[in-house]
């Protein structure tokens, strides 16, 4: 047992070694966080610029009536407005906007009181969420003075405000930003595990192939059994997508703690206690780990089959699409059910291990499932890695060796047979 544990980490080492000194893991290692620390820096500056920016508008009122109301409402969202008498020209307040002094100015007159239509006067255009705040202004305070002035309005300024849902769960009472934050959790670490698990697993098939096709394998394999050589390379590469999940995280962490501050600070309306309230506790990520290293060694056995089974590069990528499919199909579905409970049967084929990790941790976290429901679907995925590592490891043993066209399902049948 002592040789074995020794061989192993042999493996292991010079897997973790080799892969953490190339220039595609450094590259990629410090280009993540910095791109994180770029979306949010980019994030940060473009809320301030839109703060910052100027939001002086003026108003002219032709009606006499509309106009110190929907200053007020416009007040009331944000804007600095200044209301200019009828005496003054046009002309002087086109001056204005072309000197910057302020950024438009909005017109009302008669056909505003007809129809709802105003004048909006400026270098640029409004775009559309202003420009449809600005029409909801201006049209609510036409039809409230168009109601004022006559009989039986009882309830009628109440349907100007819009009608509202008011939502009633059934069962446990869970807040809403629990329920946000569980969902966000969810489809975040889904996305995670997706993409770690069909990378990494990507690198234990190119590793196996690499190596059986430089014949590096027929020297190693003198002195290294080839389950140990297996399982050596799956640990190599596993603990190397560790460092770097680690590394990404920590970095996460510190710009969250130097970020979230900031960005709040920069923002008046941005409260710091409800950002973390959506952050994910340390339940959440320990299970997403133990999801992760399941999942990564359910599949990393299979891709390391594949490697065995093929010799070019070409039948690697064609062999591994019915594994790729395993993680598309729960992704796929995921996306239909990101509450997860649109379809009830999702809940069980989530028990399915090799779709346990994408389709169970969102509905675990999100609440949307049973705890021992959860439960199960780990027990499961523990005895489907033992199986797979079983199976793979017997394909394995023998293909590792061969040479020529890839095996058909029989004589692979006939490997774990026989191996």
């Amino acid at each position: 047992m002592r040789g074995a544990g020794k061989q192993v980490w042999a493996v292991l080492r010079r897997e973790y070694v080799e892969r953490v000194k190339t220039k595609g893991f450094i590259f990629s290692t410090i280009a993540i966080p910095l791109l994180m620390l770029g979306m949010i820096g980019l994030s940060a500056f473009m809320a301030m610029r839109s703060e910052q920016s100027q939001r002086r508008l003026a108003l002219i009122d032709f009606t006499g009536q509309v106009g110190e109301e929907v200053a007020r409402r416009m007040e009331a969202t944000g804007y600095d407005l200044e209301i200019v008498g009828t005496q003054v020209g046009l002309e002087e307040l086109d001056r204005r906007v072309l000197e910057g002094e302020i950024e438009a100015y909005v017109v009302l007159d008669d056909l505003t009181l007809q129809e709802g239509a105003f004048a909006y006067r400026s270098e640029d255009s409004p775009g559309r969420i202003r420009g449809a705040l600005m029409e909801s202004i201006v049209v609510e305070t036409v039809l409230e003075l168009r109601l004022s002035l006559t009989e039986n309005t009882a309830g009628v300024r109440e349907l100007l405000g819009g009608s509202h849902l008011n939502f009633e769960r059934l069962g446990e009472e869970v807040s809403e930003v629990e329920e946000v934050s569980g969902i966000a959790t969810g489809f975040a670490g889904a996305m995670i595990l997706y993409i770690a698990m069909l990378l990494y697993g990507s690198f234990v098939l190119r590793s196996v192939l690499d190596e059986k096709r430089n014949r590096v394998v027929e020297v190693v394999i003198s002195g290294v059994t080839p389950g140990r050589l297996m399982l050596g390379k799956i640990l190599g590469v596993g603990c190397m997508g560790m460092t770097q999940l680690g590394i990404w995280a920590a970095c996460a962490g510190l710009i969250g703690l130097l970020g979230v501050p900031m960005l709040a600070a920069n923002i008046p309306e941005a409260d710091l206690g409800q950002i973390t309230e959506f952050l994910p506790g340390i339940g959440a990520l320990v299970l997403l780990l133990v999801y992760f290293v399941l999942g990564f060694f359910l599949y990393s056995s299979l891709f390391a089959a594949v490697g065995a089974m093929c010799s070019t590069e070409e039948e690697a990528q064609q062999a591994q699409f019915p594994i790729m499919m395993l993680l598309i199909v729960p992704f796929m579905l995921q996306m239909f059910s990101l509450q997860g409970d649109a379809f009830a049967w999702m809940d069980w084929a989530a028990l399915f291990p090799f779709f346990s990790p994408i389709l169970m941790f969102p509905r675990a976290v999100s609440g949307a499932v049973a705890w021992w429901m959860v439960g199960m679907s780990l027990v499961f995925m523990v005895i489907a890695v033992g199986a797979t590592a079983w199976v793979a490891g017997r394909i394995y043993r023998v293909g590792i060796l061969m040479q020529g066209k890839r095996p058909t399902l029989r004589e692979l049948a006939r490997w774990i047979r026989e191996a």
